[in-house]
């Protein structure tokens, strides 16, 4: 069963219903005890670094959700802000202590070309290591939709499970153990999306 985690900053009716279209059980997580019933997780977000961590804190995830993640290994997925909480620190509006589950930092996207706008919204070609299972059946290049004006960086190019180019390489997605995240909005990707939930409900870590 997969577990949707519900502390108040997320997405939850469309990934939920893309989980439930794949034909996979999910339940929405509105209290962290929920966590322990489901064998997968998904951190969805959207919103402010700073306000994402105190709702999870004031809630009560933090603490549960590093005791199923880190503790007892449940495959989770994270998605835009839900990547960025995964980070050690976030650089907006301030320095923010995060989750901490990557050895990386958020930062502010910083094209020197004056064509490319902050914030990313759109379309981006999308390079996948065809090495990481979740890309199972995916082109090793392919359009996902974007809407971020921070972006991830990571201390191990080895966690870096896709990319894209904007004035330089951008994460799109990093992967440590039985954690996977997406900078992309995988709900507006459509096919896409659904065929990587596929694989995430069938990902062994």
């Amino acid at each position: 069963m997969v577990g949707v985690v519900d502390y108040g900053m997320g997405n939850l009716k469309s990934v939920y219903s893309a989980i439930d279209y794949i034909g996979a059980k999910v339940i929405i997580c509105k209290y962290p005890e929920d966590l322990y019933k489901v064998d997968r997780i998904i951190i969805p977000g959207v919103g402010a670094i700073e306000q994402c961590i105190l709702k999870m804190a004031e809630t009560g995830f933090t603490q549960v959700l590093n005791e199923v993640v880190l503790q007892q290994g449940k495959p989770t997925l994270g998605i835009c802000l839900g990547m960025q909480v995964m980070c050690k620190i976030s650089h907006e509006n301030g320095i923010n202590s995060c989750l901490g589950w990557f050895d990386a930092e958020v930062s502010k996207l910083n094209p020197q070309n004056p064509a490319m706008k902050v914030p990313n919204i759109g379309w981006n070609k999308t390079e996948l290591n065809q090495s990481v299972k979740l890309f199972n059946g995916l082109p090793p290049a392919t359009d996902f939709y974007f809407v971020h004006s921070y972006y991830v960086k990571t201390t191990n190019p080895n966690e870096i499970a896709a990319w894209y180019e904007y004035d330089g390489i951008i994460t799109a997605a990093i992967i440590k153990d039985n954690i996977f995240a997406t900078q992309f909005h995988p709900e507006k990707s459509q096919d896409l999306w659904l065929k990587l939930l596929e694989n995430f409900v069938k990902w062994k870590p």
